[in-house]
């Protein structure tokens, strides 16, 4: 078994990316445990498909790294690096564009979304990442990829691509790609807005007040639990009882992540109580998971030196892994090569 994903280098990571994606990471590594079964990526070449600042990139780069580590993943299990310093991406997703098909891109939901009505001013990067999302996966011969609902579409493309590349150039009985499985969390937390309960829980949001960041220190986590907003009814005793109470539900989803229960837990505990008692519960749980993580990034984002270093290290080791598969998809295609350097 072999897992890998990745995560724009943004830097900010917020209680939203650690309940949605970086604690499945977490546990993942926990249960897989071998050396190269789990790489995790910062998606930096993505990121320039989009406009961005050079020196933010840098710096998001190495404060995702600081906060990927402080979460769990540990580089000595996993194989933590950076797209830019494993040119072999580049490489297959250029051998992978005389596979894929401009309707299978055209079709891609979040090229519609980035490009908005302006999609002739987009950049071709934006247009073809997908592609490059493939290359991120069938590079390591990936079996599983975590997905959430967003990014199903571009798994799916990822297995056409593959499927037609060994049909094409491959053989039945030695595929040049493994066809990687999604992984869904059973949680499949999705993790909303403080101020708008229909919204999810977002970096770009202008307001703070939105979201818990993992750097927040405790007095920040309650000033923000307390002014997030929720209604004036108590809190029902069953389920069906959050309808229409979009702000409610997030807070009582937020909580049973962070307990390890079910919503239906949650309200047994605090059915019938008002939101003066159940944000403090709710900001104290947020303190004690939250708390050890800021602690450790901050320490982190000091080194930078060392920071640089975990990604040299887990570069190297991809590219180690990289390497096969890229050959064999050179030699299916027919590409005459000299010695690697």
């Amino acid at each position: 078994m072999r897992v890998v994903s990745g995560i724009q280098p943004t830097g900010n990571l917020h209680l939203g990316n650690y309940l949605g994606a970086i604690r499945n990471w977490v546990r993942m590594q926990d249960e897989i445990g071998e050396d190269g079964g789990c790489l995790f990526f910062l998606a930096d070449l993505h990121a320039i498909s989009m406009p961005h600042d050079p020196a933010d990139l840098r710096d998001g780069t190495l404060e995702m790294t600081a906060a990927l580590v402080a979460c769990g993943i540990d580089p000595s299990r996993s194989v933590l690096f950076n797209q830019a310093q494993v040119p072999q991406h580049a490489e297959l997703q250029w051998l992978l564009s005389g596979t894929g098909r401009m309707g299978w891109l055209n079709r891609m939901t979040q090229w519609k979304d980035k490009a908005g009505k302006n999609r002739e001013g987009a950049s071709i990067a934006l247009f073809t990442y997908p592609v490059l999302q493939a290359a991120d996966v069938l590079l390591y011969q990936a079996t599983h990829v975590p997905v959430g609902e967003d990014q199903k579409q571009h798994l799916e493309l990822a297995r056409d691509i593959a499927q037609k590349f060994n049909n094409d150039f491959g053989s039945e009985d030695a595929p040049v790609f493994t066809l990687p499985d999604p992984i869904i969390p059973p949680e499949a937390a999705r993790i909303m807005s403080l101020r708008d309960g229909t919204a999810k829980m977002s970096k770009s949001d202008p307001s703070e007040m939105s979201r818990i960041n993992l750097a927040d220190d405790a007095d920040t986590i309650l000033k923000k639990v307390k002014k997030a907003k929720s209604d004036a009814d108590v809190l029902p005793s069953e389920e069906a009882g959050l309808e229409g109470r979009a702000e409610a539900a997030n807070l009582v989803a937020i909580y049973a992540v962070l307990a390890g229960t079910d919503t239906d837990g949650v309200l047994r505990e605090f059915g019938g109580e008002g939101f003066g008692k159940f944000k403090p519960a709710l900001a104290e749980l947020m303190v004690e998971t939250l708390a050890p993580i800021g602690a450790r990034f901050r320490e982190l984002s000091a080194d930078t030196e060392a920071l640089e270093a975990i990604l040299a290290r887990g570069a190297a080791r991809a590219r180690e892994i990289a390497i096969p598969t890229l050959d064999n998809a050179y030699a299916a295609l027919g590409l005459v090569r000299g010695p690697r350097a």
